[in-house]
Order: C-alpha cells, then sequence, then structure tokens
C-alpha cells in the first residue's frame, strides 16, 4: 500500500509503498476512504507526543472507510461494512472501560500515536467490537472521518463535560477544526455562542455555523473584559479550542461565577504546563474539564442530529486533498491555514 510517512522528527513527509497491515485476533484492517489532517498529529510530527516511540511513523487518526480484513475473534462486523471509530480505542476490559469511560482507557490504543495510522490506504486497528461505529448509508465518508478527533471530542466536551443547555453563553477560543466543532455543536443545542480568533476567514464561517457574535483578538485588547460586557457578567461555559497559554487563560477569564472551562486545545510543547489563574477559580467558584475524546458507544445520538440535519458537518470540510499532498498539508499546519478541515482522500 502507499502511506505518507516521516523517518524522524520535524523531517519531511514522503509518500512510499510500504507493507499492508494484517489484523490483530480482535481487529480490523479498514481500507481509508478519508482521513483528517489534526493539528494533533502535527505535534506527533514535531515530537511533542511521548506515544510516538518508533520511526518511521505514520500519522492520522482521524478516519473513516470499508472493513478490508476481521481478526479472528471479531463477532460483530463483516468485510465491507461502513465504519468510523473515536481516536481513542478502548481496550472494553479495564476499570475505566467498565466504567463507560472508554476515552480514558487505561490501555489506550490510538492510530497514528501508538501505531501507524490512516495517512495511508489501510490502517489496522485493534478491539473493533468494542469502537468501531457503523456509519448510515447516507453520511460522506469525508464527513464521518471529521467525527474521530476533532467533532467527537468537541460534543464530549460540550454535550458530556460542559452540559451546555439552551440560552446560556458560550464562548469558543480558536476557531479551527475543534472550535468550529464547538460553536456548531453549541449552537445547535440553543446555546448563545461567542467565537474568538485571529482570523476573519474564520470568524466568518463561525458565524455561518451559529456564532451570535464574533471578536478578533488582534483587535480587542482584553477579551475576557469584552466577553463579560457582552454576556452581562461572563459565559457559562467557555471553551479552549486552540491550545496556548493566552487561550486557557482567556477562556478561564471570561466565565461568569460557577461557569464551566473546557479544555480540548492540547497543551504541548512551550505550552504544556501553562501558568493559570487559579485564584479565579477559586474565587468565582468556577470548573475546570478536560475533554479526550469520545466514546463509540456515545455516537448514535450524535448521528441523529447530523443526518437529522441540525448538525451540518458538511460545512466544516474545506479542501478535500489525495494522499500524495497529505504530507504538505500536515507540515503546514503550524501556519494554521485555511479555514474548515483538510480532508485526506487516499
Amino acid at each position: 500500500m502507499k502511506a505518507a510517512l516521516y523517518d524522524s522528527f520535524r523531517a519531511p513527509l514522503h509518500v512510499e509503498s510500504v507493507p499492508d497491515p494484517v489484523p490483530t485476533r480482535d481487529g480490523v484492517v479498514i481500507r481509508v476512504l478519508a482521513t483528517g489532517v489534526c493539528r494533533s498529529d502535527w505535534h506527533g510530527w514535531q515530537g511533542h507526543d511521548d506515544d510516538i516511540k518508533v520511526l518511521p511513523h505514520v500519522p492520522g487518526h482521524e478516519l473513516a472507510g470499508v472493513i478490508a480484513a476481521v481478526g479472528s475473534e471479531v463477532r460483530n462486523w463483516r468485510i465491507g461494512d461502513r465504519v468510523t471509530t473515536p481516536f481513542v480505542l478502548g481496550c472494553g476490559t479495564c476499570a475505566q472501560c467498565l466504567s463507560g469511560n472508554h476515552q480514558i482507557c487505561d490501555r489506550q490504543w490510538q492510530p497514528g500515536f501508538h501505531g501507524w495510522g490512516s495517512f495511508a490506504e489501510y490502517v489496522a486497528l485493534p478491539f473493533a467490537d468494542v469502537n468501531l461505529v457503523r456509519l448510515p448509508e447516507t453520511l460522506d465518508y469525508a464527513h464521518a472521518a471529521i467525527l474521530g478527533c476533532r467533532f467527537g471530542t468537541s460534543w464530549r466536551g460540550i454535550v458530556a463535560q460542559g452540559n451546555v443547555r439552551g440560552g446560556e453563553w458560550v464562548a469558543v477560543h480558536g476557531c479551527g477544526g475543534v472550535g468550529l466543532s464547538a460553536v456548531m455543536i453549541a449552537a445547535g443545542l440553543g446555546a448563545q455562542v461567542i467565537g474568538v480568533d485571529l482570523d476573519p476567514a474564520r470568524l466568518e464561517l463561525a458565524r455561518e455555523l451559529g456564532a451570535a457574535i464574533t471578536i478578533n483578538a488582534r483587535e480587542v485588547a482584553d477579551v475576557p473584559l469584552a466577553i463579560k460586557e457582552l454576556t452581562a457578567g461572563g459565559a457559562h461555559v467557555s471553551v479552549d479550542a486552540l491550545g496556548s497559554v493566552s487561550t486557557a487563560r482567556n477562556s478561564i477569564l471570561c466565565l461568569r461565577k460557577r461557569g464551566r472551562h473546557i479544555q480540548i486545545g492540547l497543551l504541548a510543547g512551550e505550552h504544556r504546563d501553562p501558568p493559570l489563574p487559579m485564584g479565579a477559580v477559586i474565587g468565582r467558584e468556577l470548573e475546570l474539564y478536560g475533554s479526550h475524546g469520545m466514546q463509540a458507544f456515545e455516537y448514535e445520538r450524535m448521528l441523529r442530529m447530523i443526518t437529522s440535519g441540525k448538525l451540518p458537518i458538511s460545512k466544516l470540510v474545506g479542501q478535500r486533498v489525495g494522499l500524495d499532498d497529505a504530507p504538505e498539508a500536515l507540515m503546514a499546519m503550524d501556519n494554521f491555514p485555511g479555514a474548515g478541515i483538510t480532508v485526506v482522500e487516499p
């Protein structure tokens, strides 16, 4: 098969022929028909993720496709099934999985991190019966692929962790793929959404996806103060969808008393351990949550809202490129190019 890979961290990616994968006894091989280009993969390529231990390496963790091979112990899936999967594959047997929290499985396996990922024609995945999600026939593979990380993580952050309710103010800091997903989901639940970014094109797309107000952080000296003034006290829920010192602080500081901060953007590299305004957390009784993926069994409600048209995820997809263009698309992510999510169709 063809795959895009890198031989050392920060070295240019290249496409070459590599051996086809084979399924584990509890796993499957998927013919990849679409895979998202995510900033998490960029962090991995930069060497920010300790789970990538063996090089060369194939990135890619947001995927959708068709089952091409099935392991001997797989019971629920057949060759030809249309599927996607969360990026965190839970083992199904550890304490976290038994409590329903597959997204923080003690033995989790992530394509593109713990093993070769989906920037390839085929990808092998373990724990198939626990993690695969059957796709509605009407759902495009490119749209399904983006559910695995950015959209699914935003769904869990907004719905499960943030417990967003209609009429609440929700601030989203960073309107890349994660942030735009959060904007769409919060607006779909009836919240009043404020999108914050530096890029006018992304802010325009945020408005199209349901943001009631947008703020260009280049033009506003004090983003938290502006949000407090616009909302008469502060956001009920605020999301750091980028992952930086400034966006994490702004997200916490823009909250009203007893507000909820959701950290979705990865804090990596120089931003790994940011100083946070814990005085405000204590004095205002704020709540801080993380969102790390989403369990496969929770996809049903999300898919219903998508297929009903309440969440028009087709608007999130930006460029569609072939596998030969995947290396350039990934390496360009340090510049936050364009609006919308780039999808590779091998």
